[in-house]
């Protein structure tokens, strides 16, 4: 009887993984980019359906990932030092998670090996959003409740 896998993000902290352990971490499904708003009175995070301007809304993945931050300097770019803080990104955010000493989805792509599974298990905001960039009006008006 063979003992099963451990995987690097069940047997490391975030702080000890490589920046291609890191980066893999992230399912792509896009909820980072989605435009959020805070309640005033409850501090309660709400998210809406406008995306930053560098989402390709049909793949939920960024445009010009590795210029993200010139173009958009808004950007927030997680790091370790940010684990505290991660209260903001969505329950399923695999960062979140991981910090958490949680598992991973039996749909992220590091389970099932398919980079699509985020997408096809409905995980994803592709195709589920517009750009900030043809977006008119008031965000207040694109709360959305199905991001978790």
């Amino acid at each position: 009887m063979s003992a099963r896998r451990i995987d690097f993000w069940e047997s490391k902290s975030l702080a000890e993984m490589s920046q291609a352990e890191w980066e893999s971490l992230c399912d792509g499904c896009g909820k980072c980019c989605l435009h959020k708003l805070i309640d005033d009175d409850t501090e309660a995070l709400h998210y809406t359906d406008v995306a930053c301007q560098l989402l390709d809304v049909e793949c939920a993945q960024c445009s010009d990932y590795p210029n993200r931050q010139k173009s958009v300097p808004a950007c927030t770019q997680l790091t370790v030092d940010d684990v505290e803080e991660f209260d903001w990104l969505p329950v399923s955010c695999s960062y979140r998670l991981v910090a958490a000493g949680l598992p991973l989805p039996e749909w992220h792509p590091l389970i099932t090996g398919d980079r699509m599974s985020t997408k096809d298990s409905g995980n994803s905001v592709a195709g589920r959003c517009i750009s900030e960039s043809i977006f008119e009006g008031e965000l207040q008006d694109r709360v959305i409740r199905w991001v978790d």
